[in-house]
């Protein structure tokens, strides 16, 4: 019997291989894509805007990246197209320690704010939080504090910082004091997280990137099914996975993250298509982005199973 010959797909990640994404690293042991025809390869990034660098430099064939980045990539002139919706749910916030008296994102002007990176969704839905409040970023002092890390901010280098629902889940296990959470989704409930890939990409491979979000789908529902053997499967594949239970919060508030009203209805992956369109017009309206842009050209459903 001749062995199956499986298409290579590459994903551009925005992070290290971490727990909240074990859906994806569990494939040596789940087989999810290869089930599909598919060989699945991951390679990390430092943001969303990194993922898509990544992508177009020719090193991934779809990017795992966050609205903001697509926005500054189509603003740029880049032909992008959104296929998959991973986390409709907006998972940053802003967090502070209860004795700056951080309450609202007015508070915010005048502080130093960490960041993951300057190409990471924290930074760009700080901007929004910003602009929403009618600061700029000249107005704050941005510090990149590398992913995940909370301890400039539990030393007092800087006032807030810009994270996510499982950075702070994990800051708080590692001796967060009591702080104060700005959610950036009470501001624009923009998804966290959606899967991009080039125009011609698009156009070029669409049964490809079909197998490929049914595999996706299949892995995310086993995760949202199965978050205690996904947990287990994280302590051997994910850097950051050695604790178990630990795996299994973030795994759980990540299952949250990836349903909303519109999955409900359609399924998971689907789009609220003028949600994309508000982020985009927040953007533009805010400078960040010099352009308008219809989104309805840009975001696809065609592809999801």
């Amino acid at each position: 019997m001749q062995a199956q010959t499986l298409d290579k797909v590459t994903v551009a990640g925005w992070s290290q291989p971490i727990s909240e994404i074990t859906n994806l690293l569990a494939e040596p042991d789940k087989g999810f894509f290869k089930a599909q025809g598919i060989a699945l390869d991951y390679v990390p990034g430092t943001g969303g805007g990194s993922a898509i660098q990544t992508m177009l430099t020719g090193q991934a064939d779809i990017a795992f990246t966050d609205p903001a980045s697509l926005y500054l990539a189509l603003d740029k002139g880049e032909k992008l197209v959104a296929i998959y919706n991973i986390y409709p749910q907006n998972v940053f916030n802003v967090v502070s320690p209860k004795s700056r008296g951080i309450r609202s994102a007015a508070d915010l002007k005048g502080k130093r704010i960490g960041v993951y990176s300057l190409s990471s969704g924290t930074r760009q839905n700080l901007q929004v939080l910003l602009n929403q409040a009618g600061i700029s970023e000249s107005d704050v002092t941005i510090e990149v504090t590398g992913l995940l890390n909370f301890a400039p901010l539990i030393q007092g280098q800087v006032d807030a910082t810009a994270a996510t629902d499982t950075g702070l889940l994990v800051g708080r296990m590692k001796g967060l004091p009591e702080v104060d959470v700005i959610e950036v989704k009470d501001h624009l409930n923009l998804p966290s997280d959606i899967f991009v890939v080039t125009q011609a990409t698009y156009e070029a491979k669409k049964p490809l990137l079909k197998r490929f979000l049914a595999a996706y789908r299949d892995s995310a529902a086993w995760m949202i099914a199965k978050p205690e053997e996904a947990a287990k499967i994280a302590v051997t594949r994910a850097i950051n996975g050695r604790d178990e239970a630990l795996n299994l919060e973030i795994i759980k508030l990540r299952n949250i993250s990836t349903i909303s009203p519109t999955t409900d209805a359609k399924g998971l992956g689907h789009f609220d298509a003028g949600v994309m369109q508000t982020g985009a017009d927040a953007f533009h309206k805010l400078g960040l982005i010099a352009k308008p842009i219809d989104m309805s050209q840009i975001v696809k459903s065609d592809l999801i199973p």
